[in-house]
């Protein structure tokens, strides 16, 4: 099927080379590392604000939801507008709410903010199909995969950066700061990305209302969708729950968590590794490998006591590279399926990943509170082991 991918007039055919991958890489790990700032600080954003030990979590988990409402409404105008104009406007949306969450004082305004920071940083997401779009079929998995390495890269360097600054400069620099980075992209996207205007005559009411059609027709869709939720559900838990762990059992401050938190970017690799296997026709081993990694790294708490935090490490170093590696697997799968709806089945996978990761962020807080650790990792062994059994049942990809 031919790509709906069209440049604007009076500009030539774009072409992803190496220096535009690396750009794309560093735009998607710039502005997905919004969603997770707030995240090994919420025990530092609650009391402040006045929201309860319990419901802290929410603040992730909101973000959270607010980026998958940002990815099943937004996300799908990338079949429809042309790309850079979107990418600018969402991104400057995203600006005024950092600052906003940096400037806030009231509780529930807090929350909002966060649900608009999650909702307006879906642009990552609007990047990564264009590349597809402009990346030769024989290359596609090796761009998509070093992309999302670069976005990987920001989901676990904004973790550890966060802790730091809130460390020494207080919480709401991390959002200033952050609005900051926002408007340096905005230039960067208006100076370098290239234009691309999709074909599709469709209207927005027309292409929302192909959502449902492009779920029930796309098996592999509901398949790579349902696997990753879990995945990813899994990936939240353990790293809105592993500062409590840190900082409550093991008496880590802010700074010792974020070294904590460097040792996860080694998950990373993961992504451009999947990248390639996924081109050599190796995507069914690699999904098998990474959905028994992924249960299999949080039994490390059976590990003798003496082994502290190294155990916490080695879970979070394990659970990434299984996580990020059945991300881009199943990215690739989806990209197979339509040339003209990329965006859109892109939209359609992420937003069930990130309702997934919702309801991981929001689990983290109870669960700790009511059993520790070991209740952490025992439900994040089982939901990959639930998408590890549907995988193995399953003749699809």
């Amino acid at each position: 099927m031919s790509d709906s991918t069209q440049t604007a007039p009076g500009h030539p055919a774009v072409q992803m080379t190496r220096g535009l991958t690396l750009l794309f890489a560093f735009c998607c790990g710039a502005i997905v590392a919004n969603i997770y700032y707030a995240q090994p600080i919420i025990d530092l954003i609650a009391p402040s604000l006045g929201i309860s030990s319990h419901s802290a979590s929410l603040i992730v988990s909101l973000t959270q939801i607010g980026y998958a409402l940002g990815l099943l409404f937004l996300v799908p105008l990338a079949d429809l507008v042309e790309n850079r104009i979107l990418l600018l406007g969402s991104t400057a949306l995203a600006t005024l709410s950092l600052v906003a969450a940096g400037l806030t004082e009231h509780p529930g305004s807090f929350l909002l903010v966060s649900l608009l920071i999650g909702f307006s940083s879906v642009s990552v997401q609007i990047l990564i199909p264009l590349a597809a779009n402009l990346a030769p079929e024989a290359t596609r998995g090796r761009v998509v995969g070093s992309i999302m390495g670069g976005l990987l890269l920001g989901i676990l360097l904004a973790r550890p950066l966060s802790s730091v600054v809130a460390d020494h400069l207080g919480w709401r620099s991390v959002f200033i700061g952050a609005a900051g980075l926002m408007l340096a992209i905005i230039a960067v996207i208006a100076m370098t990305i290239p234009r691309r205007q999709p074909s599709h005559s469709a209207s927005y009411g027309q292409l929302l209302a192909s959502l449902a059609q492009l779920v029930a027709g796309q098996p592999v869709l509901r398949q790579r969708a349902f696997y990753q939720a879990l995945m990813f559900a899994a990936f939240s838990l353990f790293w809105s729950a592993v500062p409590l762990e840190l900082s409550r059992h093991y008496g880590l401050s802010q700074s010792q968590i974020a070294v904590f938190a460097l040792v996860g970017a080694i998950g990373a690799v993961a992504a451009p590794i999947a990248g390639r296997l996924a081109d050599a026709g190796f995507t069914r081993r690699a999904s098998l490998l990474a959905m028994i990694l992924a249960p299999l790294s949080f039994c490390t708490w059976l590990l003798p006591s003496a082994w502290g935090v190294v155990t916490l490490a080695l879970t979070g170093v394990l659970l990434d590279f299984a996580v990020q590696m059945n991300m881009v697997l199943g990215q690739r799968a989806i990209y197979a399926l339509d040339a003209a709806s990329r965006g859109r089945l892109n939209a359609l996978y992420m937003t069930s990943i990130f309702i997934g990761g919702a309801v991981g962020s929001a689990l983290a807080s109870a669960l700790y509170e009511h059993g520790g650790w070991p209740w952490v990792a025992c439900a994040g062994s089982l939901l990959p082991v639930v998408a590890l059994a549907r995988f193995v049942a399953s003749p699809q990809k």
